[in-house]
């Protein structure tokens, strides 16, 4: 599939690092370090914009290693960017760790899932067919 974008960014365009891999790394493009304080939480940058067909969208997931090894990850995870949406693609990151975390020009700090969806056409209806689990919620079907 072919995607247009406008790379406004110093960096190398997203791309798979392997060739099994769903998501491809999205860097920072920031004039200086920023430094994110325990809970603290901002919008960073990428320097790209795209153009997806639509009956597609862009999610920005965190990247596994630096939610496991510094508590960095996506606070809308995960974020959606619509098909009809021209600006740019910027990822809201939180620091859930005890530490301070500066995020440095070019790091990798999320990854873009191209994926497609539908869209629905709602009936109503006055009542829903009953199943087995009905409406058992969080934590209904136990741990085990």
């Amino acid at each position: 599939m072919e995607i247009k974008i406008n790379n406004k960014s110093s960096h190398p365009l997203p791309s798979y690092e392997t060739i099994a891999s769903a998501g491809m790394d999205l860097r920072a493009f920031i004039q200086e370090p920023i430094t994110l304080e325990t809970l603290e939480r901002t919008i960073i940058p990428t320097g790209l914009f795209i153009e997806l067909p639509v009956g597609f969208e862009a999610q920005i997931r965190p990247r596994s290693g630096l939610a496991y090894k510094n508590g960095i990850t996506v606070l809308n995870a995960p974020g959606t960017i619509d098909a009809d949406y021209r600006g740019e693609i910027g990822v809201i990151l939180v620091n859930l760790s005890n530490d301070p975390f500066t995020i440095q020009n070019g790091e990798r700090i999320a990854q873009m899932i191209i994926a497609k969806h539908e869209r629905a056409d709602w009936t109503e209806v006055k009542e829903l067919s009953n199943t087995k689990r009905g409406e058992g919620g969080f934590g209904s079907t136990g741990v085990k």
